[in-house]
């Protein structure tokens, strides 16, 4: 297939910027949101097609939402959202967008966009299109799913997860970035995430080993508890109070101290609905107004 001429990839979109929204939020990890939040983006579309994605309404391959938006317009709003007081850009699963947001980047920083880049990713990356983007990247929010292939197929549909993720941390260790929060409160290099998936608990141990052992003295960590099924809309744990603590006294052990741990009792729905003009809990986020006027009715 041949994206460039408007064929459809896996990712369920052409090769032109489809943007779902674009917004101050609050929900991230501190040194990225802050006080007033991350300029966040999110890109619609994926190439992995996790059955329980939170984003699942913008992500899937049937998605209705479609807001072409060029590399010039994609600076503007990164410009703009510098301008309101946003902690950083937050690029949300843009993988199938690289060259584009490149472009928009390299516009954006030539008319003066200064903020720290994020790259938010499910971890399902290329080497060739990370190396692309790296020399604009000041943070790499990078998820670790799973390094179970049985758990993947579960929660990621896709069995090999584990040696891509394994392949993307390899080239991440290869830049040999130095991970540090700076005197402004902002985090550079490498962040990853972890999501303890339902009945799980044995895979979610093998990735903190993982990271003891390659990421620990180059990398935060953050480690989320709080999985949501889209499905059921339910924030009630899938793991005990027990379980939880032994988590908590299991980085203790391994020295991993750098980084998040989210609490047990977040009872945020955390699953946006993106056909509205704010997503989420108004006090965790609010809209770009431009961007908003563009987007107009949902097709």
């Amino acid at each position: 297939m041949d994206r460039t001429i408007g064929e459809l990839g896996v990712c369920g979109q052409s090769s032109e910027m489809n943007i779902a929204w674009i917004g101050l939020h609050k929900g991230e990890e501190p040194p990225i949101s802050k006080e007033i939040g991350s300029g966040t983006i999110f890109f619609t579309g994926c190439s992995l097609h996790c059955p329980f994605c939170q984003n699942e309404q913008i992500s899937s391959f049937h998605t209705t939402f479609h807001t072409l938006v060029s590399e010039e317009e994609l600076a503007s709003y990164m410009i703009e959202l510098q301008d309101i007081g946003a902690a950083t850009i937050n690029l949300i699963t843009g993988t199938h967008f690289i060259p584009s947001i490149r472009e928009s980047l390299i516009i954006a920083k030539e008319r003066g966009l200064t903020i720290p880049i994020v790259w938010n990713s499910s971890g399902f990356e290329s080497i060739e299109g990370l190396a692309l983007i790296d020399d604009l990247i000041d943070l790499y929010l990078i998820d670790i799913k799973t390094l179970d292939e049985k758990t993947s197929v579960t929660y990621c549909s896709y069995k090999q997860y584990p040696n891509v993720i394994r392949d993307v941390v390899d080239y991440l260790i290869a830049l040999d970035k130095r991970t540090y929060v700076d005197e402004e409160g902002s985090l550079f290099g490498l962040l990853i995430r972890h999501l303890v998936f339902p009945s799980s608990l044995k895979s979610t141990y093998e990735v903190l080993d993982y990271f003891s052992t390659h990421l620990k003295e180059r990398a935060h960590l953050s480690l989320m508890v709080q999985f949501i099924n889209p499905k059921e809309r339910t924030g009630e744990p899938y793991i005990s109070e027990k379980e939880y603590n032994e988590l908590l006294d299991y980085l203790d052990k391994l020295g991993i101290e750098d980084g998040y741990v989210q609490e047990l009792e977040d009872n945020v729905d955390w699953i946006p609905d993106f056909s509205k003009e704010n997503p989420f809990p108004p006090h965790f986020a609010s809209p770009l107004a431009s961007f908003l006027e563009k987007r107009g009715t949902i097709q």
